[in-house]
């Protein structure tokens, strides 16, 4: 059915030449730098620098580094022109484009703080992405909104919202008369901008980048990826997450990678042509979350002997639980590709640690170690077992990175020995300063002896790290993450709900994934009643999340609650495995 469609690549325009893969006469640097400034004004002595493809798979946009850095200085002035100061915060929609790497580095140069925000409205539609985007200016004082022409209108909603009276668009930015003030970029110990992606709807976290921190993780992301002059990336992942903006942007800038950009919505329609591009242009080094690698595989129709990927030679795995069937899977698929497996490389890593925390050794297989599912449960034990039923395949992700320290500690804080599961805390300078304008819960996360609580679970095998599961109540559900209170205040729309009526939690699936349930306290007595209010609540979270989920109504009054008198989603997820709340469910 997607055959033929994802098939036909386009011819690339004659005069339009994409950037060559590598320098000449420019000495390769892996990110040796101090500032984001610093770093891009090295790179624009080569030749090297960013490709944009379309859907359809033509080459739209060619942005060498030079010429990114002439149109950020240009922007930089534009910006200023609008009255703005040192340290404003700019709120740039995250669209895969030149227009947004303009503004992103344009406030490197003029000292402005930018605030990566989503492009995508996802499933939820307008009023949902409204609402996403109002806390996020609200969240980070923006004093600016700039964004693509086909998002300003929902844009513009929200920043009247959080109050911003100045809300512009690419084009009409280009139009503006630069500033002649001089510009003051960002030093080494300045910030480099704010990452929002975690913290709910209502409660965002913006996470602080600092230039050092940044500078650190690009230098050990491109030393650990072994990169080299002739690599060439390719890249599918949102810009306004951690992934997609360290990992295939910034990190390739501070190593002057050449690398070539599918939007995350090209991607999503056509998962396959991220493969056929990456095979029409050699590329050496890619990433996507495990279900990325799934879609591609399950599309490509049996037809990868049409397709070139011996050159793919890093292919990193990351932003959720790494499942060792679906890359089997596809190393499968593609094998008559020239993939070879080896180019698996499982991570870990988040925002607050700026990206990367580990990388998997790019020289040798992907390590699985499979162990004992009760004793994993039940006595908090890694136990190497044969596969069964009663077995769990975990994906090892590698040692830290360089500089970094990884510890796994019980909830004593007692550091564990190998193979004892616990708490994950990373240390190093990638480690960013906290969340913004967020005291509380930057002291939550961060510790006084310099190490960040990640909220995960997991264990250490021969110096490397073993995800387990999570820790926190976040969700992760087909690759997104969701956040509980998100789901709760949708439900409790219904009418008839109001306040702690709902308690949202994961439950992990056969897959390894989190499957979401969603508690409902249900007054409703008659049949038909109670069937009205589960097709509400269905309604009213797929509107807002985006997500399957399964419902149950509960009696009133049965979901429990902490001595605060906050809902305790533990509490009620535990009551729940133990077929303690049941009822009707959809």
């Amino acid at each position: 059915m997607h055959t033929n469609l994802e098939k036909s690549v386009e011819f690339e325009p004659v005069a339009l030449q994409r950037t060559p893969r590598q320098n000449r006469d420019l000495p390769q640097r892996l990110g040796d730098f101090s500032t984001i400034t610093e770093a891009l004004d090295y790179a624009a002595g080569g030749v090297t620098g960013f490709n944009f493809y379309s859907g359809r798979g033509a080459l739209e946009h060619v942005v060498s580094f030079a010429d990114l850095r002439t149109k950020s200085l240009q922007t930089a002035r534009r910006l200023l022109a609008l009255g703005l100061q040192r340290g404003d915060r700019i709120a740039v929609v995250a669209d895969t484009s030149p227009d947004f790497m303009a503004v992103f580095f344009g406030c490197q140069y003029a000292g402005l703080v930018p605030c990566p925000m989503p492009y995508s409205m996802y499933i939820g539609g307008k009023n949902a992405y409204v609402a996403r985007i109002t806390g996020m200016l609200k969240a980070a004082h923006a004093n600016a909104v700039v964004a693509a022409s086909d998002v300003l209108e929902p844009l513009s909603i929200a920043a009247k919202a959080a109050g911003i009276e100045c809300v512009i668009s690419h084009e009409a930015l280009a139009e503006k008369p630069e500033s002649f003030a001089k510009l003051q970029s960002f030093g080494p110990d300045e910030i480099a901008y704010i990452q929002y992606s975690s913290g709910s709807t209502s409660e965002p976290k913006g996470v602080l980048v600092t230039q050092r921190s940044i500078s650190s993780n690009a230098n050990v992301i491109l030393h650990g990826m072994a990169i080299v002059p002739e690599d060439r990336a390719f890249s599918w992942l949102p810009l306004y997450h951690d992934m997609g903006l360290v990992g295939f942007c910034l990190a390739p800038m501070f190593g002057q990678v050449t690398t070539d950009y599918l939007s995350t919505s090209s991607f999503a329609r056509r998962p396959a042509l991220w493969l056929r591009l990456m095979s029409q242009n050699r590329s050496t080094c890619s990433s996507a979350p495990t279900f990325g690698y799934e879609l591609a595989a399950r599309r490509i129709n049996g037809e990868a002997k049409d397709l070139d990927l011996s050159g793919l030679r890093v292919a990193c795995i990351g932003g959720d639980m790494v499942r060792p069937d679906v890359l089997n899977s596809f190393s499968e698929a593609l094998k008559p590709a020239g993939f070879n497996p080896t180019a698996f490389a499982p991570s870990y890593g988040m925002a607050e640690a700026t990206l990367a925390i580990s990388i998997s050794d790019t020289a040798k297989p992907m390590r699985v170690d499979v162990i004992d599912r009760d004793a994993m449960k039940h006595n908090g034990k890694a136990i190497s077992v044969a596969h069964s039923e009663n077995s769990r395949s975990f994906v090892v992700c590698g040692a830290p990175l360089r500089g970094h320290a990884v510890q796994v500690r019980k909830d004593d804080g007692t550091v564990c020995g190998e193979r004892d599961i616990g708490r994950i805390f990373v240390s190093g300078p990638s480690l960013t300063a906290g969340y913004y304008e967020q005291a509380e819960a930057t002291v939550a996360s961060f510790g006084a002896d310099g190490y960040l609580d990640t909220g995960d679970m997991g264990y250490l095998l021969d110096g490397e790290i073993v995800i387990t599961g999570r820790a926190k109540d976040l969700i992760l559900h087909n690759g997104r993450n969701i956040w509980p209170q998100d789901i709760e205040w949708a439900a409790e729309q219904a009418e008839g709900l109001g306040a702690g009526d709902v308690a949202a939690f994961a439950v992990e699936g056969d897959d390894g994934d989190d499957e979401v349930v969603i508690l409902v306290q249900c007054r409703k007595q008659d049949a038909e009643g109670r069937e009205e209010l589960l097709r509400d609540v269905s309604r009213l979270v797929h509107e807002s999340a985006g997500s399957d989920c399964t419902i149950v109504l509960v009696p009133p009054k049965s979901l429990p609650f902490t001595s605060s008198g906050k809902l305790s989603r533990a509490g009620a997820r535990t009551k729940y495995l133990a077929g303690e709340l049941s009822g009707g469910a959809a």
